[in-house]
């Protein structure tokens, strides 16, 4: 495949991921929406059908990896580093281009929840509201739309949830999902690993709500801290480098551990 395909097919297919995934996000969180409160089942299934579908729609041109710690765990396994910067790059910029999408699809839902006094509350509102937790944490009201953020802050614990998580996801594309060129996605591997981007989510997903995916958590995040949203507060920058770090750490042991166990 050409370098113009690699890097359109990451694009676009990271872009619906994103759209699909965050859209499910905001479709259960935001004011005005129709799923309003459908909760963690909803955006564990909706996630992993995004995979699916970016899967389907990206994998003739660039076998779908979609994911830095993915496309770093076939570099490890199979080599062609050179590469690598093209499904990077076209991963982080579909992500921040899928998030902006994710946007104007619900810009009135945001406009109606980012300006309800009770979900952002006022200067002066009492300890305990979520929108003064949030402001403590750093993390705005709508930013778990945008990028992922632990329910218990524990650099170690959460750094290891991410890796533990990750590391589940590239076992399962690595021993199952690889179409015949071995460079990504296949038919039946899109199948696969969207139920197990699901099981991750419903497992593992709980205590940090599961990046497993640098791309996808840091460009939505750059968005988040770019576009102007009312009173949308921090981006939590301090939280940032650990759905960055951690993926691709976990990356790196399932490539080893595939390299071990399974070559």
């Amino acid at each position: 495949m050409s370098s113009s395909d690699i890097f359109i097919g990451e694009t676009i297919g990271t872009a619906v991921l994103i759209l699909l995934g965050g859209g499910v996000v905001a479709a259960v969180v935001l004011k005005a929406s129709k799923a309003r409160n459908a909760g963690w089942l909803a955006i564990a299934f909706g996630w992993g059908f995004a995979v699916m579908t970016a899967v389907y729609i990206s994998a003739p041109l660039s076998g779908a990896q979609l994911n830095p710690a993915v496309t770093l765990a076939l570099m490890i396994k199979d080599g062609g580093w050179s590469d690598l910067p093209l499904y990077w790059g076209g991963q982080l910029l579909g992500a921040m281009i899928g998030a902006t999408l994710v946007w104007i699809a619900y810009y009135g839902q945001f406009h109606a929840h980012l300006t309800d006094r009770e979900i952002v509350g006022e200067p002066g509102a009492p300890a305990g509201t979520k929108a003064v937790e949030a402001r403590e944490k750093g993390a705005g009201p709508v930013l778990g739309i945008f990028s992922t953020g632990p329910e218990i802050r524990n650099v170690w614990q959460n750094l290891a949830t991410e890796i533990i998580g990750t590391i589940v996801l590239i076992l399962a594309i690595l021993t199952q999902g690889l179409n015949n060129a071995g460079n990504g996605l296949g038919t039946l591997g899109a199948l696969i690993t969207a139920f197990v981007v699901v099981a991750v989510g419903l497992s593992l997903g709980g205590p940090t709500g599961y990046a497993i995916n640098p791309a996808r958590d840091l460009g939505p995040r750059i968005v988040h801290a770019l576009l102007p949203l009312p009173n949308k507060g921090g981006s939590d920058w301090g939280y940032a480098w650990i759905p960055v770090v951690g993926p691709l750490i976990g990356a790196a042991i399932a490539a080893g551990l595939y390299n071990v166990a399974f070559a």
